[in-house]
């Protein structure tokens, strides 16, 4: 009895840990209870012209199927938090646009989760905006095929999705707009 009540405590201090481990964001996030509705529509002309006393940031969210195989849900929703606060949101291969007070900046994503499973990787980057500029931040999920060593000394093919945010030269940006979707994100709680 006392070894099945002490596996009992191990067992719950873990979830908890991993929990609080898994919800713990980085300052530049927002409040991790804050989820995103996303909707995308394709073939959108292209955003108007940026406010030449503010800066333009437009992040796009790329997903890397090439090693995926079969690959059903795909169509991750990643998180974009600005300063400590969420600014919206994508979901598969789409972007949004966000203008911002010239001056330093502090970005994240994360993939929205309602359970922490996938928060392995949450991107976090720095930038020094200047007005009259458009910067370019790729999203990107990528599977990253390996293998599991089991317990009974077999191993077993497996793959874990990563998640990187990237400043990426303006060509590259603009091209990943033309073939991305626009991402309209409304917070829900």
């Amino acid at each position: 009895m006392k070894q099945a009540f002490g596996v009992f405590l191990f067992c719950v201090s873990f979830a908890i840990a991993t929990q609080a481990r898994c919800t713990t964001l980085p300052d530049a996030c927002g409040d991790d209870k804050t989820q995103f509705d996303v909707k995308t529509a394709k073939n959108q002309p292209a955003p108007a012209p940026a406010d030449l006393a503010k800066a333009r940031i437009i992040f796009v969210e790329f997903v890397d199927k090439s090693n995926a195989g079969l690959c059903i849900g795909c169509n991750f929703t990643s998180r974009v938090g600005v300063d400590g606060a969420w600014a919206g949101a994508n979901k598969g291969n789409s972007y949004f646009v966000l203008d911002v007070a010239p001056g330093a900046h502090h970005l994240c994503t994360d993939w929205q989760t309602t359970n922490g499973e996938l928060r392995t990787d949450i991107g976090v980057a720095a930038l020094n905006a200047e007005a009259g500029k458009t910067y370019y931040y790729q999203i990107t999920f990528k599977q990253n095929p390996g293998v599991t060593n089991l317990p009974n000394g077999r191993v077993m093919s497996s793959s874990a999705w990563s998640l990187d945010l990237a400043l990426v030269s303006e060509d590259e940006g603009k091209f990943a707009m033309k073939t991305s979707a626009v991402a309209t994100a409304k917070a829900t709680e």
